[in-house]
């Protein structure tokens, strides 16, 4: 790519921060759910361990889902605010009462709360939905510079880990502090009130997010109408690099969603040290705040897939350090969680910056642009990863013999130490073994980059008119 063109892709730091706050926002919400709803669940609301379980699944492949339906509608449509800025302004409400909604507690008979908390749980997945698929694809609508995606990633990442921190730290300490306790029928209100401030904040935020940011890659009106809905799954015949990191989403998603749903019951019950349960949190996110800004430093220095598999040997390393060492030598435990946070933060935030990638590659080879398709496609195996992450600790706690608020036994805490450590560590080895096999390099992709911006070039010289300003659809 000329010099010329790249600089028509250059960000400010302002955008890159605005774009940023979208990812905290969703974050302050649906790390919250990620983190905390099977233990909201079994601990506050009153349901069984298997029900919850069970209801992930379902929640979780009926989002799965709908992600590429959602994509080729968002895909098919511009509006008067771009293709995708509209749905950060029109989702931020709905996305907060529905979180509040969520960690709600009303008096209803046991069939009914389990009622009320499928249809809350799967409201918020489809308004997530919504907002997630078209912010993660506004990415590829910026900029095409490799450098400016990568940096714009870390800035994103490093605001998604801020969210994760203020939720891991935060959630226990507000609630606690509204209600007395983070457990038991008696933290009800805690939760609630606190799940309201964040919501609010969450909402706004994401408003700031769609103020900031500008679709700089206008994609020809033509291409709205060629697109169906079996080209996504045409892109896995003809992509090779989104079927690896497809499967790298899945696997490493899955061994998060794992670890921060097991987190609370392995500091709580094995550690016996329900008092660190925030601080365990914190040391799981503060890594990403020195870690991440230097991440397009270690690309530079060693590579992309290089980079993934040092940090995915760092996270089986500080999982087998915690299955080893005894529950009770927590120096040692929070230790082996910094150090397995470090790898785990590094992989899952450069791998997001992968994705334009794939949507440069696939239009290179279909000649049709389908951010939101691909952005689509990812979320479906993220939510299946997250699918996993909910039910694989669900139906271990319940096999195990876990009883909610009280002292587990023998054969309980060994089933939280399994999957708190062995678990990760197989979902870790598989993710290794997958991103070896991610072949565009970065020689490769300034070649397909250069040859769709002579395209483009052409087609402006072609119909100089036509190509002025896009026309809007719907």
């Amino acid at each position: 790519m000329s010099t010329n063109a790249l600089e028509n892709y250059r960000l400010s730091m302002k955008e890159k921060t605005g774009y940023a706050m979208g990812d905290l926002a969703c974050n302050l919400i649906y790390t919250t759910v990620c983190s905390y709803l099977l233990f909201f669940y079994t601990n506050v609301y009153g349901l069984a361990a298997d029900v919850v379980a069970t209801m992930f699944l379902v929640v979780r492949v009926m989002d799965a889902v709908v992600d590429p339906i959602v994509g080729t509608f968002v895909d098919k449509h511009t509006y008067k605010h771009g293709k995708f800025r509209p749905y950060l302004l029109y989702g931020a409400f709905p996305f907060a009462v529905l979180g509040i909604l969520c960690f709600s507690t009303p008096a209803f008979a046991d069939t009914v709360k389990i009622i009320y908390a499928y249809a809350t749980y799967i409201g918020l997945s489809l308004v997530y939905t919504t907002i997630n698929i078209p912010y993660g694809a506004l990415t590829a609508a910026m900029t095409r510079d490799n450098k400016e995606v990568v940096s714009m990633t870390s800035i994103r990442m490093l605001c998604a880990n801020l969210g994760g921190l203020i939720v891991s730290f935060g959630i226990p300490v507000f609630v606690t502090m509204i209600s007395g306790s983070y457990t038991g029928e008696e933290s009800r209100i805690g939760w609630q009130i606190t799940m309201g401030l964040y919501s609010v904040v969450g909402a706004l935020l994401l408003l700031y997010c769609f103020s900031q940011t500008k679709e700089r890659i206008k994609v020809d009106p033509s291409n709205d109408a060629k697109l169906k809905f079996i080209d996504v799954f045409k892109q896995f015949k003809v992509n090779p690099p989104l079927v690896v990191l497809s499967l790298f989403f899945i696997i490493l998603f899955g061994m998060m969603a794992v670890a921060n749903s097991i987190g609370t019951y392995f500091i709580t019950y094995n550690c016996n040290r329900p008092d660190l349960v925030q601080w365990y949190g914190l040391i799981g996110t503060i890594p990403a705040f020195f870690l991440l800004p230097l991440v397009p430093t270690f690309n530079r220095l060693v590579g992309k897939i290089r980079l993934l598999q040092i940090s995915l040997i760092l996270g089986i390393v500080g999982c087998g350090v915690t299955y080893v060492v005894p529950a009770e030598n927590i120096t040692v435990i929070l230790i082996a969680r910094f150090v397995s946070s470090c790898g785990i933060i590094v992989a899952g935030g450069f791998m997001w910056a992968l994705i334009p990638e794939t949507i440069e590659y696939g239009e290179y080879k279909t000649g049709k642009r389908l951010s939101a398709m691909i952005y689509a496609i990812i979320g479906f195996f993220f939510k299946f990863g997250l699918a996993l992450g909910g039910i694989v600790p669900g139906f271990m706690l319940s096999s195990y013999g876990y009883v909610a608020n009280q002292v587990q036994t023998a054969e309980a805490l060994n089933g939280i130490l399994l999957t708190t450590t062995v678990i990760p560590m197989i979902f870790l080895a598989v993710a290794f073994i997958d991103i070896s096999f991610y072949s565009l390099n970065d020689k490769r992709y300034k070649e397909i980059v250069a040859a769709l911006e002579e395209k483009k070039h052409d087609v402006n010289e072609a119909d100089p008119e036509e190509n002025v300003q896009p026309q809007m659809a719907n």
